[in-house]
């Protein structure tokens, strides 16, 4: 059974995805309903089901607010895993510091971005100036926190079901959410 499903809180806050064992674990319980579904039927011992997209929970769980960590997955996620000084689709891609550690540059939201190994290699140990190159966009700190993890939201916006119910990133401005 594979297959992701947006959880919503009772009150349609998204949770959590899980996956679709998950889920139906979940509605067999009794402590989840469908609010949408997916194309999938799956088989289990209770029968045929249709496999659901988007479940709420019958009881509210409280949830401290999370925190949005640094990590090479949510770099990827936030610049939509392009190469952020050619904007290439790799599948190779790999995390560049604009101002190197050399030069005093540390690791966080403002100086680490998605690079394909093209750019890394050109760039180099440099610092952008000495390059010549240019960055697409500033990096910066996402302002929304999602509970679930960013990757997984930035992947959610693609759902048109999903992005009914996840709220949009602020401060953005191109069209879409994610």
């Amino acid at each position: 059974m594979d297959g992701e499903v947006l959880v919503l809180n009772s009150d349609y806050e998204p949770l959590n995805v899980c996956n679709l064992r998950r889920a139906i674990a979940l509605i067999h319980l009794g402590k989840a309903d469908i609010l949408h579904t997916g194309q999938k039927t799956v088989r289990t011992y209770g029968g045929d089901w249709v496999s659901p997209s988007v479940l709420k929970l019958r009881q509210h769980v409280r949830r401290p607010v999370p925190e949005l960590r640094l990590s090479r997955r949510s770099v990827f996620a936030r610049d939509d895993y392009q190469c952020q000084y050619c904007g290439q689709l790799a599948r190779e891609l790999t995390i560049d510091h604009v101002l190197p550690k050399r030069l005093g540059g540390g690791a966080s939201w403002e100086n680490l971005v998605t690079c394909c190994r093209r750019c890394n290699a050109k760039k180099g140990d440099k610092a952008l100036a000495q390059t010549g190159m240019r960055l697409r966009k500033e990096p910066r700190r996402p302002r929304f926190i999602p509970y679930i993890s960013l990757a997984k939201y930035v992947a959610g916006q693609k759902n048109e079901v999903w992005r009914t119910y996840l709220p949009p990133m602020p401060g953005n401005t191109d069209g879409h959410n994610a």
